[in-house]
């Protein structure tokens, strides 16, 4: 009898997990169509459910919102990971990750605006922070790989990650928030100079016995 048991909540458990997953792809095509500050009544209309059927599911709409949030974190990494993996020199994968974030939420801000600027969620878990991590974890797994392939200590692609990430993300806020003041273009341009002279030393540092730290002490110096 408890085996059935057992198998009964499995089933149930993995049915629930497919109906959240089912709904939280509804509640983004429903922001997307409607808009960041969508209602849960407009996102169950959406959904074809009825109010009490989504909040079976979402206990309120900050459970949503994290959903979401996570869901988010999981696209943004989709579009940048092969857009870096297609190219070797280490700018353009400044440069290609740039790039690939700033098309990623210029074509879908509704949603950015609904993870990042939703002012009446109560955050228990803070997406924002969870979208970060996700995406500079990915990140710092190619820096990871480029600075091993020449020899060098690893150690910094997790910070470098987690700052290319935060001074992208940050600047891109600004662009949407002034309806893209500057093409995208430019702006991935700018932004790529002005990160590459932190990252440019990394061919340097290879062929300086010593690596990183020592290409570090050089520059300090003025050698």
């Amino acid at each position: 009898m408890k085996g059935d048991t057992d198998g009964r909540k499995g089933r149930w458990a993995g049915h629930r997990e497919q109906r959240r997953a089912e709904l939280t792809a509804a509640a983004i095509e429903a922001i997307r169509e409607l808009g960041p500050e969508v209602a849960m009544d407009q996102i169950a209309a959406h959904a074809g459910v009825s109010k009490p059927v989504l909040y079976r599911y979402f206990a309120d709409k900050s459970e949503l919102w994290l959903a979401v949030g996570q869901q988010s974190a999981a696209m943004v990494l989709d579009a940048i990971v092969p857009a870096v993996a297609r190219v070797r020199e280490e700018r353009d994968v400044i440069a290609a990750a740039i790039d690939a974030y700033l098309a990623h939420i210029a074509a879908d801000p509704n949603i950015y605006q609904f993870v990042v600027h939703q002012p009446d969620i109560a955050r228990h878990r803070d997406v924002v922070t969870d979208v970060v991590d996700t995406v500079a974890s990915g990140l710092a797994r190619i820096f990871g790989d480029r600075l091993r392939a020449r020899g060098l200590d690893s150690g910094a692609a997790l910070p470098w990650a987690y700052g290319v990430v935060g001074y992208v993300q940050s600047v891109g806020d600004w662009w949407l928030r002034q309806q893209q003041p500057i093409s995208r273009e430019a702006l991935g341009d700018y932004l790529t100079t002005f990160l590459w002279g932190g990252v440019s030393g990394i061919k340097h540092a290879a062929d300086i016995p010593g690596g990183l730290a020592a290409y570090q002490e050089e520059t300090r110096h003025g050698t």
